[in-house]
């Protein structure tokens, strides 16, 4: 998470705009699953319907402010730890801690010498005045965190709303749902540079078997 967090630039990157949505979707599903479709009425597919969007609007809340808790604790670990360089009289130990906050793949790409060039330029900056704090944008993240996780139940239900037939209603949320893990999973491929399809597939299988588990531990 450190290493994600210090690395991006963006509010919230791909992968988790992709939690944040596969989570409501499993969220909702778990409710629309739970229907019986033989014996439910519309009575007992509006009070489902409640349940699953109120489920996800207090999850939403619940996201976002772990989101800036994370975030918070991810800055303030970083400063620590710059201090920690700083302040170290041993340049083994600094250097650990410079490669304890790179990716493996990159700092084992890095020699000695260019660790200790490193360690060098961040004993030259000067440190920040101000001790870590949330700032705007990290509200903004966790805003599009809760809206994620809240909006991603819609389409869900959306059919369970318009359509009066219980059976077609669930058929087409059902779809539409698997439909939306399939897009993400093609998007997140993608994004990893691998097999769209496979990816989507994937992502399909997972929401499946997550909702599944969910359900028999009584979420």
């Amino acid at each position: 998470m450190l290493r994600t967090r210090l690395m991006s630039s963006r509010v919230l990157d791909p992968l988790e705009r992709t939690s944040e949505i596969l989570f409501g979707i499993i969220m909702v599903l778990t409710f629309t699953g739970s229907i019986r479709v033989a014996d439910a009425g519309r009575e007992d597919l509006r009070t489902i319907l409640a349940g699953a969007i109120g489920c996800n609007l207090a999850w939403g809340v619940v996201d976002a402010a772990m989101y800036l808790m994370a975030t918070f604790m991810t800055r303030a670990r970083f400063r620590m730890t710059l201090k920690a360089v700083r302040n170290s009289n041993n340049p083994e130990t600094a250097h650990r801690l410079i490669v304890d906050l790179l990716p493996e793949e990159l700092s084992s790409a890095l020699t000695s010498s260019e660790i200790e060039s490193v360690r060098r330029r961040l004993n030259q900056q000067a440190l920040p005045s101000t001790e870590a704090k949330l700032t705007r944008v990290d509200f903004l993240g966790a805003l599009g965190v809760f809206l994620l996780v809240f909006l991603s139940t819609f389409p869900v239900v959306v059919p369970l709303i318009v359509v009066r037939e219980v059976r077609l209603a669930m058929s087409l949320s059902n779809t539409v749902a698997l439909v939306m893990l399939f897009i993400l999973g093609w998007s997140l491929g993608r994004y990893g540079g691998q097999s769209g399809w496979r990816s989507g597939l994937s992502m399909v299988a997972t929401g499946v078997i997550l909702v599944a588990i969910t359900m028999v531990l009584g979420g």
